[in-house]
């Protein structure tokens, strides 16, 4: 129960990775308020969570984190029944539309972005000035493959999912005076709706390279969504204190061993994104 007495916002938390983070959260004792676009498939994950036991509450509400003016509403609604957030989990995302650049959908590419990146932005500039005034919070958002590398047909969620990663950073060093850190997981290749996507699209959307990629990955299961809910249940926690500004993978990261390593972690730039100079692959120029 190492988040009893926590009240956690989790965004896009009706099915995959979101509801995932959103069992292990009650089952560690916190308070959950959860939210996502489909209220349908929202309310089929609230019965599925209300089955767990604990000692933490439960709320739902229907939300489109692409949408201003709604999530300052639901901000200032949540804040209002809870009394205080503590962690706010920003895991609402879509891979957008799949293709060369120039033939894909503007609309549906600018909307990827909206829903990826913006939707983080809003959330946290909605929750921010709460966490700001009542002494301190966590931030955690979802980052992924995207972030780290180029993802050719895909680049709507490549793009915003590298800026999720930027924007984190930067957050963290401008709440951290404030006791409000802020990082990002990248939960590995998950079995979910959006490796679907990629099959259904086909070699043509997405690339044969990273179709068959997707082919291998679901026959082997890819990574188990315990883990990254497990790594977010540790920033959540008190054991996570101290990290702040860094892109956590879940699967290849040493996360468990991080106490021990915690001054070396905020004195340094690893598990950050950062640009390669000739010299860091031996090479003078």
């Amino acid at each position: 129960m190492k988040l009893k007495g926590l009240n956690i916002v989790v965004t896009g938390a009706n099915r995959g990775l979101g509801l995932e983070m959103a069992g292990t959260f009650l089952r560690e004792g916190a308070s959950l308020v959860i939210c996502a676009r489909d209220a349908e498939k929202l309310a089929e994950a609230e019965n599925t969570l209300r089955a767990i036991k604990s000692g933490g509450s439960l709320t739902a509400k229907t939300l489109d984190v692409s949408d201003e003016t709604a999530v300052r509403a639901f901000a200032a609604q949540t804040i209002s029944e809870l009394g205080r957030v503590h962690v706010l989990v920003n895991n609402a995302g879509i891979y957008g539309p799949k293709g060369p650049l120039e033939e894909v959908n503007g609309a549906e590419w600018i909307k990827a972005v909206q829903i990826n990146l913006f939707g983080v932005f809003y959330v946290c500039r909605s929750f921010i000035p709460h966490m700001k005034a009542a002494g301190g919070g966590k931030i955690i958002n979802l980052s992924g493959g995207g972030a780290t590398n180029p993802l050719p047909m895909i680049s709507a969620y490549a793009a915003s999912k590298a800026a999720v990663v930027r924007l984190s950073e930067t957050l963290a060093l401008e709440l951290r005076p404030f006791n409000i850190l802020v990082n990002a997981i990248a939960p590995g290749a998950l079995n979910t709706r959006l490796l679907d996507e990629v099959l259904a699209s086909g070699p043509d959307k997405v690339g044969k390279e990273f179709y068959n990629k997707a082919l291998k990955q679901k026959e082997n299961g890819g990574a188990p969504l315990e883990k990254g809910a497990a790594l977010a249940a540790y920033l959540a926690s008190a054991e996570g204190d101290g990290i702040t500004g860094k892109l956590i993978s879940a699967v290849w990261d040493p996360w468990r061993d991080f106490e021990k390593h915690k001054a070396e972690l905020a004195a340094s730039d690893i598990y950050t994104l950062r640009r390669i100079v000739p010299e860091d692959r031996g090479r003078k120029w």
